[in-house]
């Protein structure tokens, strides 16, 4: 890793103390003497939040001492993509702690708080009531299902991301391996009230799900994922002894063979059960309150107010530039014949390399050069860039089959670096898209953005670990924006074959806007999907998660939208490398807060300040 620059944040502008940033207060509260400061009311109220998802806690290293200690030997069920819990009483908790987060919020007068506070309230206040949005439309969800179900979340936890750095640590992965069997069996009664309401997947759904099921229970217990993964980590774990190590296998393989094998079991047989139910209607629109369940989630995932029908439109009119753009550069490699997606899918079959020896060795060696090559071209385009490491590891086979490329965050205490994660299923590889996904999951996009935020010292914790929520328009806009930034840095000057494979994965990202409304408002059938381009395991993945593939483009077309205005405002004194800045420093944010940090960045760097009569009525429009 090259020696990075300091990521110490400076304040926002003054000009920042003029905007509203979206608090929804009729009048502004006088400041209660007996109220805690504004840092303290925010930390505390993020502190409960993650107390109460032990989960999360692990995952952000949110505690210290006996109190994180506590949490990391701890499991409760939950829905992974929203964050709320899965049990009717702890979802009402859930949404009491919401609720009364707002409460408080409400006391502090915007006009009262720092620039640096008025973000975080603008963001608390969107997430806060987000929360409560999705927790609303919950049992529209599914808790069993291919790609990030509660039986798939669970074991990739425990097997990517607990912490193995102690023997205590060890200690606490066997004792939470304890707990999957009644978590397990908690989310098959939560799946069971759902489905007397009416909330059953998809016949197409289940079949998949039931075969990640079955490929898990293929191994004997000694080769099963979650004793294999604390064998191979704990392998040369300082100051843990043989005899120790020795123990937690043991009993690790002890409990999943009499615990957790026969509940994914009990989940199969669920699963089995809701297959004579099923259809293979594919939407949200199939279920009893789909359509409104699928606005909220799409407002979740976009952060803006969006409509199906705009969303969709755009997609369409997306898709026809980038195809138009792809025609343009196949013809000039001599590709003139056929679709598009044609002329792509031969170029990539040309690719492909050798099944013997096996590639994906080789592949994922690649992948890391990609990496390091990227951190340094990164230099010339951003000041900010994070001192956390990143690698790149290969998905294990238990999710494999139905994983997308994705990105884990560094642990907060400098125990794990960065990771992308590349699944490589075979018998054929994305081979023209390596460099773009790389460049969107790791250098300059997700490890960028997320590790920066980390890192930032004057982001308080919760803000710096993201711990409302990710904010999937932002995070995901910015990973597509890095892509669209790599190519028009020349990146692929000497590559228009890995051009292409940056315009094809722009296409899957408009293409899914399309896919996605037309699934779950317009009454798409899977097949439709499938025929408009897309792969099945992708069609089922946007068929789980609605709204979410909207993130990506309508993020990145809003950052791209801004950085044009900065351009248009400041001339000849816009810098790149300044609006990366600006971008990267206000921390994960929804877009609408975005937008009014980048207005006020461009009236603090054109000056001189606007008058500061400006009216609250005046910055919420």
């Amino acid at each position: 890793m090259p020696v990075m620059r300091s990521t110490s944040l400076r304040r926002f502008p003054t000009a920042l103390l003029l905007i509203s940033v979206c608090m929804t207060v009729a009048a502004e509260p006088a400041p209660s003497a007996s109220a805690p400061s504004f840092d303290h009311f925010a930390e505390q109220l993020a502190a409960d939040w993650e107390r109460a998802d032990p989960i999360a806690a692990t995952s952000d290293q949110y505690f210290s001492g006996a109190e994180q200690d506590a949490l990391d030997r701890q499991l409760t069920a939950k829905d992974f993509q929203s964050g709320v819990p899965l049990g009717s009483e702890a979802r009402a908790r859930y949404v009491e702690r919401a609720r009364n987060g707002l409460a408080g919020l409400h006391r502090y007068a915007p006009s009262r708080l720092t620039e640096v506070q008025r973000v975080t309230a603008a963001s608390l206040e969107w997430q806060l009531r987000d929360a409560i949005r999705l927790a609303s439309v919950e049992d529209e969800r599914l808790v069993f299902e291919q790609f990030r179900g509660l039986q798939i979340a669970l074991v990739n936890f425990l097997s990517q991301v607990h912490p193995l750095r102690t023997g205590r640590d060890v200690d606490n992965y066997v004792a939470r391996l304890a707990q999957v069997a009644p978590v397990l069996d908690e989310g098959i009664g939560v799946a069971r009230a759902r489905a007397a309401k009416g909330t059953v997947p998809p016949k197409f759904i289940l079949q998949a799900t039931i075969e990640g099921i079955d490929r898990f229970l293929q191994p004997k217990p000694s080769d099963n994922v979650l004793v294999a993964s604390l064998a191979e980590r704990t392998m040369a774990l300082p100051g843990l002894a043989p005899s120790q190590r020795s123990t937690a296998l043991a009993a690790a393989q002890k409990t999943v063979r009499e615990a957790v094998l026969p509940a994914f079991d009990r989940v199969r047989a669920l699963l089995r059960q809701e297959l004579s139910r099923a259809t293979d209607e594919a939407g949200l629109s199939r279920l009893p309150h789909g359509p409104e369940a699928y606005a909220v989630m799409l407002r979740s995932n976009t952060t803006t107010e969006m409509t199906a029908e705009q969303i969709h439109a755009l997609g369409l009119r997306e898709v026809s530039r980038i195809e138009g753009e792809m025609d343009r550069l196949l013809r000039e490699l001599g590709y003139a014949e056929g679709s598009v997606q044609q002329r792509y899918n031969g170029l990539e079959a040309a690719a492909q390399p050798p099944p013997a020896p096996d590639p994906r060795p080789g592949l994922i060696a690649e992948h890391q050069r990609i990496l390091r090559d990227a951190e340094q071209r990164a230099m010339a385009l951003f000041d900010l860039r994070p001192r956390a490491p990143v690698q790149v590891l290969r998905e294990p086979a238990f999710t494999e089959k139905n994983a997308a490329p994705h990105y884990a965050p560094p642990a907060p205490d400098g125990s794990r670096p960065g990771t992308v994660w590349i699944p490589l299923p075979g018998p054929t590889y994305p081979m023209l898209e390596m460099r773009t996904r790389t460049y969107h999951e790791g250098v300059p996009g997700h490890h960028f953005q997320i590790a920066l935020q980390q890192e930032a010292p004057d982001l308080p914790k919760f803000r710096r670990v993201r711990a409302f929520g990710g904010l999937s328009a932002f995070a995901e806009g910015w990973a597509l924006y890095a892509e669209q930034l790599a190519a028009e840095s020349g990146w692929y000057a000497a590559d228009p074959k890995g051009h292409l494979g940056q315009l094809a994965d722009e296409l899957l990202r408009a293409r899914r806007l399309v896919v996605d409304t037309g699934l779950h408002s317009q009454h798409w059938t899977r097949q439709q999907a499938i025929d408009y381009g897309f792969p099945v395991a992708e069609v089922e993945r946007y068929v789980v998660m609605p709204g979410q593939a909207c993130a990506y483009k309508v993020g990145e077309l809003q950052i791209l939208s801004l950085r044009e205005k900065a351009q248009r405002a400041l001339g000849a004194r816009f810098s790149l490398k300044q609006f990366h800045d600006w971008v990267l420093r206000a921390g994960t944010v929804p877009l609408e807060v975005l937008a009014q940090l980048i207005d006020a960045e461009i009236a603090a760097a054109r000056g001189p300040r606007p008058p500061a009569h400006v009216t609250r009525s005046e910055a919420q429009r």
